[in-house]
């Protein structure tokens, strides 16, 4: 399976040539060519895979085991890598969805995501709307280079299933996940970010032109809503930024209007440009 830069990292790549240990070659995994960069000076070019923790990471996907699909269609998948397993919850729809959302959880990892189980609340809900889902528990739950290259093997198997639009959705931790894994690759169509950290977004401005999503409760007790706004200053349009008053880090306390609020804005961005 394929990993791929889009143009604006390969652009990147003409700015950071005059960093200090700067090194770069090429290798073919899988019929698929990768680059691999070692940079420890520019972290944010996070979709390489490292010669060591310091520097970048590498993973190489070489399987995907479909292990059960229950009555409501959603199949456990496990990602077979170089590198340890990714857990996968897979939300089949009835017909061909060109549509997929990917869910990703906070430092801890997880496949429920804030607000109660969110994640496969809203799943379940976009297959109606013939929006496919897939939700994500990382290999090493709060190592963001690791968490990224696993969100964009999951774009990668969800465009290999024809899912050619693709949507991010991270909490905490997963907000810097979602929004780093977005400006890495041109096979993602709109980013949700919920209760954000800020380290990990510098390339929140790369983002676009996709939409980008920022959902934030103003009574946060573990990042405050700064974390967004500060976010939101960054980034480019088309941009929007959500604010739930007395809402706390995990979002229970406006868990209603948080779900009505992401999933109008999925089926949107969705929706609007695979018709």
């Amino acid at each position: 399976m394929a990993l791929f830069y889009n143009s604006k990292l390969l652009h990147l790549l003409r700015h950071i040539k005059s960093l200090p240990n700067y090194q770069t070659s090429q290798r073919s995994l899988v019929s698929v060519k990768l680059f691999i960069l070692t940079c420890p000076d520019f972290y944010t070019l996070i979709h390489t895979v490292m010669t060591n923790r310091k520097s970048a990471v590498y993973l190489e996907l070489q399987r995907v085991d479909h292990i059960d699909t229950n009555a409501d269609q959603v199949q456990e998948l496990i990602f077979v890598t170089n590198n340890g397993h990714i857990q996968g919850r897979y939300h089949l729809t009835p017909q061909t969805a060109p549509a997929a959302v990917i869910w990703v959880g906070g430092a801890g990892g997880g496949l429920d995501g804030p607000a109660g189980g969110l994640y496969p609340r809203l799943a379940g809900m976009l297959t109606t709307d013939n929006i496919a889902s897939l939700r994500l528990h990382y290999r090493f739950p709060n190592q963001l280079y690791d968490c990224v290259l696993d969100t964009l093997s999951g774009v990668e198997f969800l465009y290999q299933q024809g899912h050619k639009y693709i949507a991010l959705a991270g909490h905490s931790f997963g907000g810097a996940v979602v929004i780093s894994a977005g400006a890495a690759s041109d096979k993602v169509t709109a980013v949700a970010a919920l209760s954000s950290q800020t380290y990990g977004t510098n390339q929140a401005a790369q983002v676009s032109p996709r939409p980008l999503l920022l959902m934030h409760g103003t009574a946060d007790e573990i990042l405050p809503d700064a974390c967004s706004r500060d976010i939101y200053a960054r980034a480019n349009d088309p941009k929007q930024i959500l604010l739930y008053p007395g809402c706390r880090h995990g979002l229970d306390e406006c868990r209603d209007q948080v779900d009505q609020d992401l999933l109008r804005w999925l089926k949107q961005s969705l929706t609007s440009i695979a018709s």
